[in-house]
C-alpha cells in the first residue's frame, strides 16, 4: 500500500506510527504488562508486573504515565533488573524525587512510583542500560464494590486523554506529556501521555489472570466485559492478543449480608438497606448531558438513551409532581426547555426528549459552569428532593479545580460515567461529594440494566441522614466521614480504626419519616488488606479536602504524608523509590522517552473537517496524515518537503523519537516532549508531504459570529486565552497587591475605602477569576460593611489570594498546588 500526498506517492515503512524508530529490539520501552489479582471475597490482592526494556544503544530514562483503580491501595514496590532485587522505599514525595535524580546522577539504576490524581499513576524508571530489562512491580489491595447483589473488580488499562481548561501557566512544564499546565489544571503535562495512532503493530504484552475465592459467600455467577476471558475452576485469564486500551471489569454475584467485620485494629461496617418499597417525595431534578468531543459514536447514542430514560421516569401532576430541566453542554450550555425548572408534564417532557435526539458531539469539555448551573437551579424549596444526573465520560483534567468550587449542601449528585476507559475516579469523587450513586456503562449491552439501577437511585433513599456510633472508634478515622443515605439495592460500607471491638449502632430516618436504627455486633476476621483499605479510603477524604481548600494546606499536608508513611500507602504526597547501590553508567540517562500509550477502545480517531465553521486542524494536529518513522517533530514550514524517512536501523534525525534534541533548540513537539508549535498535538505529517498555512487564530470567544462551536477533540488545543494575557494580568495584579502590601491605612475607614475600590478594579481586570473575593471587597461600601477584626481578615484574605495568583508557584512543588 502508498500513501498519497500532495507532491507524489511514497512508499510505506514497516511499524510506521506515532514515535516509531525500528530497531532489532523493537522501538518503545514498554514491553509487558502483567496483572494477577487474587479476590478473596469483597476484596482483592493485585500485584501488577511492567517490564521495561532500552531498544536503544545509550542509556535510558523510561516513563510510564498509567491507570490504577482509584480505591486501590498502592502498599509496595519493587524492582528487579540482571542479577539485583531492590525493595522500593515510601518517603515524603519531595525527597523520593530527590534521592530518584541523585541516583541518576551518580549513574545508578532508580525506579520512582508516585500519584497524580487517585486514578493516574507516573512510573519512571532511570538509568537502564543499552539492551537491558528492568521489571517495576507494585502491590495494592482494593475493596470490591457491591450492589444489587454484585461485586465488582474493575481493573483500568489506560489513560485516555482528558480535555484541559484554563490559561496557560508561565515557567516550565511540570511534566513530559501532550497538555500545556493551566490555572485550572496545573499538572496536566503530568496526565496527558502521548497517543499511539491506531493499530500501532507492536503493542504491549498484555496478561491478565484473576483467582477467585468467594470466602464463605454464595458465588451464583462470574461476568466478564471482555469476551476473551475463560474460566479454569476459579482462575480467569485473559486470552493472549488484548490491547490495554480499555477497562478490565469482572462482576461476580455474591449473596451478602449487614456486617461489622473488625480485623486488627480497623473495622469494617456494611449496611443493608431496609426492606419495603419507599414512600416518593417530589423531586427537582437537573439532568446534565455532556455532548463534547470524546462523547463521539456509540457512547453519544447511550448517553441520549441514558437521560431520555431518566426523563421518561419523572412523575407529573400539578401538586406534588417532580419538576426538572435538561442541560447539554460542551464548551457551551443548551437547555431542552425555557427558563428554570418545568414540571414534568407529558408535552415537556415530549419536548426534552426530542431536544436529546437532536444532540450530536462536538467540542470541549467545560463540566464546571454547567455544574454551577445546576446548584443555581436546585434552589432550596421546602419538602423537595434535589437531585442532579450528571451522563458524561469524565474526561477532564481539572477534577480537583471542579469539586472545589461546588457547593452541593443539601443536593444529591448522581453520575453515570459511560465510556470504555471512563474516568471513574473523578466521577465516583463527584458522587461522594453529593452523597450520590456512581454508575458506570462500558458498553451499549449493559445500558438498561444500569438504567435500572438509576431509576431506583434517583427515586426516595430508603434511609437518609445515617450516621455511626462505635464507643472503641478512633475519632476522626471514619471513612467516609459522613455515610450519607441508604439507597435500595445499594449497602453502605464504612471503615475506620477501634481501640477494641465492640458494638456499632447506626441511626437515621427512614423515608416515611419515622426512626430507622439498626445494631451490629463486631466479628474478628484476618484480613490482611483491611488496614491498607481503610488507610487508602482515608487519605482520599483528606486529599480531597486539601485539594478543595477545605482546611488549611499546611496542617492537612502534614496529617496525610503522616498517614501515608505510618500505614505504607502511597498518595500524592509521597512516592516509592527504589534505587540499586550498584553503579551501570557514567551519569545520568542520555535519552529519555515518555511510554505513548493506546487510543481508548470505542474513541472515535478521525477528526473531521467541522462543519459548524470551526477551520480544520493544522497538519501535524489530531487528525493529521500518519507519522513516517523517526518523523514525530515539528512539521515543515509552508511550502517545504519533509526530509525523507531514515533506513530501518539507522541513526535517528535531530527532533525525532530517539534521538535528544539539538542543544540550545527547543524541545521536538513529539514523542516524548511537550508540543509546543500551534497544532502539534498529534501525529506528523509523510515525508513528502508539503504543509498549507496553518489557519488563522478565531477572534476571542471563537470563530466569527459567535463562539467556536466546532468539534474539538480531548487531543486537541482548545481556543483560549494567550500565553501573553496571561502574563499581563498576573502583572497587573502583581501591581495591586505590591500597592497593598505597600500601604495599610491605619483608619478602618480609609482601609474599607481601599478595598471596596479594588474590588471594582480586580471585576475589569481578570473577569470571572476573583467572583467571590471581589463580592466580599464591595461590601465595604456598605456602612454596615466589615469592622474591626472581620475587616483584618478580609484584608489579610486579598492579600492572600492576589498572592496565590500573581505569585508563581514555583516555590511550591507541583503537587502542592491548588487549581484556581
Amino acid at each position: 500500500m502508498k500513501i498519497e500526498t500532495l507532491s507524489g506517492e511514497v512508499e510505506p515503512v514497516l511499524d510506521a506510527g506515532l514515535g516509531a524508530l525500528r530497531t532489532e529490539r523493537g522501538n518503545l520501552p514498554l514491553e509487558s504488562v502483567d496483572i494477577r489479582a487474587a479476590v478473596t471475597g469483597l476484596s482483592a490482592r493485585v500485584t501488577m508486573t511492567q517490564g521495561f526494556q532500552n531498544p536503544f544503544d545509550v542509556p535510558l530514562e523510561a516513563t510510564y504515565v498509567f491507570p490504577l483503580p482509584d480505591r486501590a491501595a498502592v502498599t509496595g514496590m519493587r524492582m528487579e533488573a540482571a542479577d539485583r532485587i531492590v525493595e522500593g522505599v515510601l518517603k515524603e514525595r519531595g525527597q523520593a524525587r530527590e534521592d530518584y535524580a541523585t541516583a541518576l546522577a551518580a549513574g545508578q539504576r532508580a525506579a520512582l512510583a508516585e500519584e497524580e490524581r487517585p486514578d493516574v499513576f507516573t512510573m519512571s524508571v532511570g538509568n537502564i542500560p543499552p539492551g537491558e530489562r528492568v521489571t517495576v512491580r507494585l502491590t495494592l489491595s482494593q475493596p470490591l464494590p457491591y450492589e444489587d447483589g454484585e461485586a465488582t473488580l474493575r481493573f483500568p488499562l489506560v489513560v485516555a486523554p482528558r480535555y484541559v481548561p484554563g490559561t496557560p501557566l508561565d515557567g516550565p512544564p511540570v511534566g513530559a506529556g501532550t497538555q500545556s499546565d493551566t490555572d485550572a489544571v496545573p499538572d496536566a503535562s503530568r496526565i496527558s501521555p502521548p497517543v499511539l495512532l491506531p493499530g500501532f503493530p507492536n503493542p504491549v504484552r498484555l496478561s491478565l489472570s484473576v483467582d477467585v475465592d468467594p470466602a464463605g459467600l454464595s458465588l451464583d455467577g462470574v461476568r466478564s466485559s471482555l469476551h476473551t476471558v475463560t474460566t479454569d475452576g476459579r482462575t480467569l485469564r485473559l486470552e493472549p492478543g488484548e490491547r490495554l486500551d480499555r477497562d478490565f471489569v469482572l462482576r461476580l454475584r455474591y449473596d451478602a449480608g449487614a456486617s461489622c467485620a473488625v480485623s486488627g485494629e480497623t473495622f469494617t461496617v456494611t449496611v443493608l438497606p431496609p426492606a419495603g418499597p419507599a414512600v416518593p417525595r417530589p423531586r427537582d431534578v437537573v439532568i446534565l448531558l455532556d455532548r463534547s468531543g470524546s462523547m463521539m459514536g456509540w457512547k453519544m447514542v447511550a448517553a441520549r438513551r441514558a437521560a431520555a430514560r431518566i426523563v421518561d421516569t419523572l412523575r407529573g401532576g400539578a401538586e406534588g409532581g417532580d419538576r426538572f430541566a435538561v442541560l447539554s453542554f460542551d464548551h457551551e450550555i443548551e437547555r431542552a426547555l425555557p427558563g428554570g425548572l418545568s414540571a414534568a408534564a407529558d408535552r415537556a417532557r415530549y419536548r426534552a426528549v426530542e431536544h436529546l435526539a437532536r444532540l450530536e458531539a462536538r467540542g470541549g469539555t467545560e463540566m464546571l459552569r454547567p455544574l454551577e448551573e445546576a446548584v443555581a437551579l436546585l434552589s432550596d424549596d421546602g419538602d423537595r428532593d434535589r437531585i442532579i444526573v450528571l451522563v458524561t465520560d469524565g474526561q477532564v483534567g481539572n477534577e480537583d479545580q471542579i469539586l472545589g468550587r461546588l457547593s452541593l449542601d443539601g443536593i444529591r449528585v448522581h453520575t453515570i460515567g459511560i465510556d470504555q476507559a471512563v474516568n471513574a475516579g473523578f466521577l465516583g469523587r463527584l458522587a461522594a461529594a453529593g452523597a450520590g450513586r456512581c454508575e458506570l456503562v462500558e458498553s451499549e449491552d449493559r445500558l438498561d440494566e444500569v438504567m435500572d439501577h438509576v431509576h431506583r437511585r434517583i427515586a426516595t433513599p430508603a434511609v437518609t441522614g445515617v450516621s455511626l456510633e462505635m464507643p472503641s472508634a478512633v475519632p476522626g478515622s471514619q471513612a467516609p466521614a459522613r455515610p450519607g443515605d441508604l439507597f435500595p439495592g445499594v449497602p453502605l460500607v464504612v471503615r475506620g480504626r477501634c481501640t477494641a471491638p465492640g458494638p456499632v449502632t447506626l441511626r437515621g430516618v427512614a423515608a416515611d419519616g419515622s426512626p430507622w436504627e439498626q445494631r451490629l455486633e463486631p466479628v474478628a476476621t484476618e484480613n490482611p488488606a483491611a488496614t491498607a483499605i481503610w488507610a487508602r479510603a482515608h487519605l482520599r477524604e483528606l486529599e480531597d479536602r486539601y485539594s478543595s481548600g477545605v482546611a488549611a494546606a499546611h496542617p492537612d499536608v502534614e496529617r496525610i504524608i503522616d498517614t501515608s508513611l505510618r500505614y505504607g500507602v502511597l498518595c500524592r504526597f509521597t512516592a516509592f523509590v527504589a534505587v540499586d547501590t550498584r553503579v551501570v553508567t557514567d551519569g545520568a540517562p542520555a535519552h529519555k522517552v515518555i511510554q505513548p500509550v493506546e487510543s481508548p477502545a470505542g474513541w472515535d480517531t478521525t477528526l473531521a473537517a467541522n462543519t459548524l465553521g470551526a477551520p480544520a486542524p493544522a497538519p501535524g494536529g489530531y487528525g493529521a496524515p500518519p507519522a513516517a518513522p523517526g518523523s514525530y517533530g515539528p512539521p515543515p514550514a509552508p511550502g517545504q518537503a519533509a526530509p525523507a524517512a531514515p533506513a530501518p536501523g539507522a541513526a535517528p534525525v535531530p527532533g525525532s523519537y530517539g534521538a535528544p534534541a539539538p542543544t540550545g533548540a527547543p524541545a521536538p513537539s513529539g514523542y516524548g516532549a511537550r508540543p509546543d508549535a500551534p497544532g502539534s498535538y498529534g501525529p506528523q505529517p509523510a515525508p513528502g508531504y508539503v504543509a498549507p498555512p496553518a489557519p488563522a487564530a478565531p477572534p476571542a470567544g471563537g470563530a466569527p459570529g459567535g463562539p467556536a462551536r466546532g468539534f474539538v477533540h480531548a487531543r486537541a488545543r482548545m481556543p483560549r486565552h494567550e500565553p501573553a494575557r496571561a502574563v499581563d494580568t498576573r502583572s497587573q495584579v502583581a501591581e495591586e497587591l505590591r500597592r497593598l502590601r505597600a500601604a495599610r491605612p491605619a483608619s478602618e475607614v480609609e482601609r474599607r475605602q481601599v478595598l471596596a475600590d479594588l474590588g471594582s478594579r480586580l471585576e475589569v481586570l481578570v473577569p470571572g477569576e476573583f467572583t467571590e473575593l471581589a463580592a466580599a471587597l464591595r461590601t465595604c461600601d456598605d456602612p454596615a460593611g466589615p469592622r474591626g477584626h472581620a475587616l483584618d481578615e478580609l484584608w489579610d484574605r486579598t492579600l492572600s489570594e492576589l498572592a496565590a495568583y500573581a505569585e508563581p508557584s514555583e516555590r511550591k512543588p507541583f503537587w502542592h498546588r491548588r487549581p484556581r
